[in-house]
C-alpha cells in the first residue's frame, strides 16, 4: 500500500519570471486550479492520505493557501529555512515525517489529470512485485510540449540508464522506498544522486507513459499552455 506523498514545493521558479517574483510558482494556475491544488486532487484520487510538502521560497504563501482550502488529506509542511535543499535534500529532511513504507515523489510542474492514475496504479503493482527501490514515471520527449526539453535517460523495457540515445524525460512522479537515503550524509543535494547510485547496480526503473507531457517549464509555455485553456481534471 502506498498512502503517503512528498511534493516538491520549495523552488525558486526563476524560469517563469516575473511571475514568480510576488507568487511561488505552485500557486501558478491553469484553467481554474493551481499547479499544487491539482496536484492534491491528483494525489487524494489515488488514495493519498498523507502528503508532506516542503517550502522555502515565499514559503507563508504556500502555508496560508493550505490553511485557507479544504483538501481530504493530512498535509504537514516542512519549511526549509536557511538555505534551499534542493530535491534529493528536501527529501531527505523531511524522511522523518514518514513511516517506513515507500512513499510518491512528485513535482507539480507537471498538469497532472485522471490519465496518469492507470500508470500509477500499474508502477505500484510492479514495484511490490519486483521489490523495486525506485521507479521513475518516464516519458518520450517527442511527447513533451515543451519540445525544447532534452532527454536525460535511456529505456529499455524498464531498466532506466543514462547511455546510448537519452529520449526520455522524468515526468515529475516517482515510488521510492526511505531506505535509498540511508547512507547519504550531504544536507544539500538533487535526487540525481540517488538515481545514479541505483543506476549503477541496475536498480533504477522507469515506466513509460503513454501520456502527452504537459509541464510548465518556462514562462513561454506557461502561456501557451494558457492559451489551450485546459481543463484540469
Amino acid at each position: 500500500m502506498i498512502k503517503e506523498a512528498m511534493i516538491l514545493a520549495a523552488g525558486f521558479g526563476k524560469r517563469v519570471r516575473p511571475l514568480t517574483l510576488n507568487y511561488p510558482k505552485p500557486l501558478l494556475k491553469i484553467g481554474n486550479e493551481t499547479l499544487l491544488s491539482n496536484t492534491l486532487k491528483f494525489l487524494e484520487q489515488f488514495g493519498i492520505k498523507k502528503v508532506i510538502i516542503n517550502v522555502h521560497y515565499l514559503s507563508e504563501q504556500i502555508i496560508d493557501y493550505i490553511k485557507k482550502n479544504n483538501f481530504n488529506l493530512t498535509i504537514n509542511i516542512v519549511k526549509e529555512e536557511k538555505n534551499i535543499l534542493e530535491t534529493g535534500g528536501g527529501v531527505l529532511n523531511a524522511i522523518n515525517h514518514f513511516s517506513n513504507n515507500a512513499f510518491l515523489i512528485i513535482n507539480p510542474d507537471t498538469i497532472w489529470n485522471f490519465h496518469y492514475l492507470n500508470e500509477l496504479k500499474l508502477m505500484k503493482k510492479l514495484f511490490f512485485e519486483k521489490k523495486m527501490s525506485c521507479f521513475l514515471l518516464l516519458v518520450n520527449k517527442k511527447k513533451s510540449f515543451d519540445i525544447s526539453l532534452k532527454g536525460d535517460f535511456s529505456l529499455k523495457n524498464i531498466l532506466v540508464n543514462r547511455i546510448g540515445e537519452l529520449n526520455y524525460i522524468y515526468t515529475g512522479l516517482q515510488i521510492i522506498e526511505p531506505g535509498v537515503f540511508a547512507n547519504i550524509k550531504e544536507k544539500v543535494f538533487s535526487i540525481n544522486k540517488i538515481w545514479d547510485n541505483l543506476i549503477e547496480n541496475n536498480k533504477l526503473f522507469g515506466l513509460e507513459s503513454k501520456n502527452d507531457f504537459l509541464h510548465v517549464s518556462t514562462l513561454d509555455i506557461y502561456n501557451q499552455l494558457l492559451e489551450r485553456k485546459l481543463n484540469v481534471k
